[in-house]
């Protein structure tokens, strides 16, 4: 009778599902909408405003700017139990730029300017444990981060975000949208005008995006763009704003005579009680 209870409670350990602490990733298998606020800045101040500030996810974009992984673990780990789970644009698939980035605690790999499966097979590998991966064991934020139990739920948690930036992207939407591993497709919309030379809107710019958008929703990928897309058809996932042009959206509101959420016009914020 001990061995049976021994036997039926390693069972029920083991059929636990694993536990899922990727918020967009709960959000998005239940049919919602999901928006990341692009950090390139390397203060933890300007972090932390940001993963705090009602945004699903961070976008730490570290293709387009100078931003080190150093810095961006100190970012991550001064803004510890933030509400927008930490992703990040990778400058490469590589086994490095992949590793650094989910050691530090990122639970999304955006991987930009995709154009063939190799490139994101290599970031789907870097990016998991085995058996789906190749991801080493080493130090790292993520234990402080995400548990003890890290090791084994991290595969659970990742995600992977595949760019699709020119024609040739465009070719192998219907590959990757096929692919495991690949979770979210993204139609990067300037740049794809970039390298076709056509504006949103041609018709031929739009044929490309029905092409992607038509060969994501068929094999029941989540289909991404910038925010401004969020009511096309089908789209789930947006890069929003950066630092920047939030502080200036928000510089031109108070100087309008706007307030902050939760303040009363005509009182002055007691120093100390600001929303961080």
């Amino acid at each position: 009778m001990k061995f049976l209870l021994a036997a039926f409670a390693v069972f029920s350990v083991a059929a636990q599902p694993p536990r899922i602490f990727n918020t967009v990733k709960t959000k998005l298998a239940q049919g919602k909408q999901v928006v990341g606020g692009t950090v390139s800045s390397s203060d933890p101040d300007v972090y932390c405003a940001m993963a705090n500030s009602g945004f699903d996810f961070t976008w730490i974009e570290m293709q387009h700017s100078p931003l080190s992984y150093s810095e961006v673990a100190r970012m991550v780990y001064a803004c510890r139990g933030a509400s927008a789970m930490p992703f990040i644009r990778v400058p490469d698939a590589t086994e490095g730029d992949v590793q650094k980035a989910t050691d530090l605690g990122a639970v999304g790999i955006i991987l930009p300017m995709v154009e063939s499966i190799e490139k994101v097979r290599n970031a789907i590998k870097f990016a998991n444990y085995p058996p789906r991966g190749k991801r080493s064991q080493g130090g790292g934020n993520y234990g402080a981060l995400w548990g003890s139990d890290y090791r084994g739920i991290a595969n659970h948690n990742m995600m992977i975000v595949a760019m699709i930036e020119s024609p040739a992207g465009v070719d192998i939407a219907e590959d990757l949208a096929k692919e495991p591993g690949v979770d979210v497709i993204f139609v990067a919309s300037t740049d794809l005008g970039s390298f076709t030379g056509l504006r949103q809107g041609d018709p031929k710019y739009e044929a490309f995006v029905t092409r992607v958008h038509d060969a994501v929703l068929k094999h029941g990928k989540i289909l991404a763009g910038p925010l401004a897309w969020r009511e096309r058809h089908g789209y789930k996932f947006f890069q929003g704003p950066g630092e920047g042009s939030l502080i200036r959206t928000a510089a031109k509101t108070v100087l309008s005579g706007g307030v902050e959420e939760g303040a009363k016009k005509g009182v002055a914020v007691i120093e100390g009680t600001e929303k961080k």
